[in-house]
């Protein structure tokens, strides 16, 4: 058994949730370890990503009650979380509260950092970044490790 099958089969027992089932296990952002490390520690209760990217790669987008393992950079099982509540929204009408509860810093910071992002993830299906574009917000909660 992997080791994230093996993390999220151990969060299981933990919590009484046998049969509990994952819809995905992956590293946040392009600071994998440490935004791990932010959810962790529980300062990291949000995130953003662009609706764009569900479409182009026809994924649905995340619901609230789904579970999903959060991965370090290394691709090391670190967290379980589990959606509370999904957005879709212009990204120029993100809130300030939505994104300081992504733990990274300022609304500034935020910003800044999601422009580039977007900005560089979008050159790769020849499309360009929009403050109107379309995100999608997610609020989770930390479930395992306690």
């Amino acid at each position: 058994m992997d080791k994230v099958h093996q993390f999220g089969n151990d969060f299981c027992v933990a919590n009484h949730k046998e049969g509990t089932e994952y819809k995905g296990a992956f590293p946040f952002g392009a600071s994998a370890d440490w935004l791990a490390d932010l959810v962790v520690e529980g300062k990291k209760t949000a995130t953003t990503s662009g609706f764009m990217f569900y479409e182009l790669e026809k994924e649905a987008i995340p619901q609230a009650g789904e579970y999903y393992i959060v991965l370090n950079g290394q691709d090391e099982p670190v967290a379980v979380i589990q959606i509370q509540s999904v957005e879709v929204v212009p990204m120029n009408e993100v809130t300030e509260d939505f994104a300081l509860a992504e733990g990274e810093g300022d609304y500034q910071f935020w910003w800044e950092d999601h422009e580039r992002f977007f900005t560089e993830a979008l050159k790769e299906y020849d499309k360009e970044f929009s403050p109107e574009m379309l995100v999608v917000c997610e609020r989770f909660e930390k479930v395992y490790p306690k």
